[in-house]
């Protein structure tokens, strides 16, 4: 009956009511009749039809109604994310009773060129993880209010479940039966500290995304049958079976300063042919991180290691990240080689993909090698490994050309580091140093990664790829409609959009005063990078074929890889492909998943810490640039990335208003304006960490004489 009810409306076209689908399907008894309500009434909680206000009933794809998951925000209103179409607005009114990540039914009520308004009109399903908050005593019971306050729910502990807490305490809580109007009972499941005890602030953040901060006793007994040294026999028996023994090469590393999970290293030397041969020799983490153990488990479950202020939480325990799966200096280590040949042109003419034995000869630094590329400065203890350097960074160059000349789009983004003292609070906010030596790295694991990710798609054998989809044209038309708001022609033919042209792009605006701020808003328009199964390349590298092979110590996807290679090139196992295929669709999306968990939690962590850092500065002068406007004020970026905004209340010397179209605030009497990239100077009126955000004013004569001022 489905198959004919399905085939009945999607013929017609149109909404039927249940005597007309009963009639037309040639239905008489009351049996049937039954039944036909009964499949209606599954269908419809399916979400393969729809019932309208009328009590009709239409193919769901037919209809005005979409399925996508809500994205709340703070003052009330949302975003409904549906997969492959625009996003939906939802307005307060028409939430419907709706939370932060539901899977919702949303209604299309309006549409006003791309931007779609809407309302919800199911829930479809609500996930309720564990959630962090801090308890609190209301009515004489004890509450939590959760950190997530895009989540609107009200948690009420459950007096025998507590484990103890009191008001004040940060705690991991779980939520049990709905008790009334999104009010829930909860259970708590840890006490992370109190609310001001030191780390206790970031720690509430790793857990708001699920991230364990520690390993289980299971995962810590399966290390014990793992060496801290690589013994004669292992060595022995990987050379029978083939691997390379390159334990007299120059190999080194080229790492941060205070870098402890080292999985790359490099070798190069200068072909007869005037070739060039690059080593780039990756940890052998697969050796030890085995399917059907505890460690790959959790290793699968973390799905990459987090790097924040004051601490990295690992993908793995600190014996295999630190210790034997790190390429630390003068120590023999398991390795996986990827060995090319490299034309003058920057093409990899010939490879070689080995499992491996390196001793690296020295843990070098980014900082170091930059003196030597950078200001011919030879740092002490680098003498012998200058040359090598040098040849390093010579080849790195044609790489990037040829990279560039394929449409390898530099964005060129700044990013912010935090510094903090020894109990983790913020007390600087600086420019990541990004210099020769980092970018040399960067274009030789790129290298390696494309070798790897070509030789496993033109054997056609499951993969996992690292892709990147092109840009949806309607943003890139959006976003050059905007520049050309600002005065600056945008040429070329964007209708078939290549990493060439979106290159193009982005060097026309190099030149401007506000590219950073420019160059952010365009990477904002394209898609992301996700793990999948099915290759179809990498936008922002102009790459046909990529994968991730160079991390496996931090990211489980380069891990998999690894896998993939020793069952494909070292044990020639080609069986079961079938189950292997469907294995990299699970990995790919979760592993994404957990990318997207681990980004969202390192990039709250540091707007918290640098509301912290501001803290300390309010009523303080600072000159910066607009980065945003949005009808309810503008936010300022300062030249430490530290970002605060301007509330449209606090510019008393006009009226303002919001012009969407150019993206700018008018004054009604001046006509005075303000623009993104616009310089402004600005007073810090105020800074909370617990918003994690920062408020500025302009530096006017009257907010100089209310705010305690230190002029710079």
């Amino acid at each position: 009956m489905r198959e004919q009810i399905l085939e009945l409306l999607n013929k017609n076209g149109k909404a039927l009511a249940v005597g007309e689908i009963n009639n037309l399907l040639g239905f008489a008894t009351v049996d049937q009749f039954k039944e036909l309500m009964k499949t209606l009434n599954e269908l419809e909680d399916n979400l393969a039809v729809y019932k309208t206000n009328k009590d009709k009933y239409m193919i769901f794809e037919n209809s005005n109604l979409k399925i996508g998951v809500l994205l709340a925000t703070k003052k009330n209103f949302g975003f409904v994310d549906i997969e492959g179409d625009e996003d939906v607005f939802i307005p307060p009114s028409a939430m419907n009773g709706a939370i932060h990540k539901d899977k919702v039914v949303v209604e299309i009520t309006s549409k006003k060129g791309s931007e779609l308004e809407g309302r919800i009109v199911r829930i479809v399903e609500r996930i309720l993880e564990n959630m962090v908050g801090e308890v609190i005593t209301k009515d004489n019971k004890l509450q939590v209010i959760l950190d997530n306050e895009k989540i609107k729910l009200t948690v009420i502990l459950d007096k025998d479940k507590t484990l103890g807490a009191m008001e004040g305490h940060k705690v991991f809580v779980k939520l049990g039966a709905k008790i009334g109007n999104n009010i829930y009972l909860g259970e708590v499941i840890k006490i992370l500290g109190h609310k001001n005890d030191p780390g206790v602030d970031i720690l509430s953040i790793v857990y708001k995304y699920s991230i364990p901060d520690q390993f289980s006793e299971e995962v810590m007994k399966e290390l014990d049958d793992i060496s801290d040294t690589v013994s004669n026999e292992e060595i022995k028996t990987r050379i029978n079976n083939g691997g390379l023994d390159l334990r007299e090469e120059v190999i080194f590393t080229i790492d941060g300063d205070d870098t402890k999970d080292i999985d790359d290293a490099i070798s190069i030397e200068k072909l007869d042919n005037g070739n060039y041969k690059l080593g780039v020799h990756i940890a052998d983490v697969s050796y030890y991180v085995k399917d059907n153990t505890k460690l790959n488990e959790e290793a699968y479950l973390r799905g990459t290691s987090v790097y924040l202020a004051d601490r990295v939480i690992p993908m793995l325990p600190h014996k295999l990240s630190n210790g034997i799966c790190s390429l630390n200096p003068n120590v023999e280590r398991l390795a996986m080689s990827c060995i090319m040949e490299i034309d003058h042109k920057g093409n990899v003419v010939t490879y070689d993909i080995k499992d491996s034995i390196i001793k690296s000869r020295i843990q070098m630094t980014y900082k170091k090698v930059n003196q030597i590329l950078e200001s011919n400065i030879v740092p002490e203890g680098y003498g012998e490994y200058a040359d090598k350097v040098r040849l390093m960074e010579e080849l790195a160059a044609i790489l990037r050309k040829n990279k560039v000349n394929r449409g390898y789009i530099d964005f060129d983004i700044d990013e912010a580091k935090i510094i903090v003292n020894e109990t983790g609070e913020a007390i600087d906010v600086v420019l990541r140093e990004r210099g020769m030596g980092e970018k040399l790295i960067e274009d030789f694991m790129i290298a390696a990664n494309e070798t790897v990710a070509t030789c496993i798609y033109f054997m056609e054998l499951p993969f996992l790829y690292r892709v990147h989809g092109a840009p949806n044209q309607l943003k890139i038309k959006n976003f050059i409609s905007f520049v050309s708001s600002l005065g600056y022609q945008v040429k070329g033919d964007l209708k078939e959009l290549t990493p060439v042209d979106m290159q193009k792009l982005l060097d026309s605006l190099r030149d401007k005063k506000e590219f950073h701020i420019l160059s952010n808003l365009l990477l904002r328009s394209m898609q992301k990078a996700i793990y999948d199964k099915n290759n179809i390349g990498h936008f922002g590298l102009g790459s046909k074929c990529y994968t991730h092979f160079t991390s496996p110590i931090r990211r489980y996807p380069d891990t998999t890889v690894h896998k993939l290679l020793r069952r494909y090139l070292f044990e020639k196992n080609f069986e079961n492909l079938d189950q292997v295929d469907l294995k990299m669709s699970e990995v790919g999306l979760h592993t994404s998943e957990r990318e997207r968990a681990s980004i969202e939690c390192e990039r709250e962590v540091d707007d918290m810490k640098k509301a912290e850092y501001m803290m300390k500065h309010i009523g303080e002068r600072f000159t910066g640039m607009i980065s945003s406007i949005t009808s309810f004020g503008m936010f300022v970026e300062l030249p430490n990335l530290v970002e605060g905004l301007i509330k449209l209340e606090e510019l008393k010397d006009d009226y303002y208003e919001f012009d969407q179209s150019t993206i700018t605030l008018r004054g009604k009497r001046t006509k005075n304006g303000y623009r993104l990239g616009d310089n402004v100077d600005i007073i810090v009126s105020g800074a909370s960490k617990e918003s994690k955000t920062v408020d500025f004013v302009p530096a006017t004569e009257v907010n100089l004489k209310k705010y305690v001022v230190n002029p710079k």
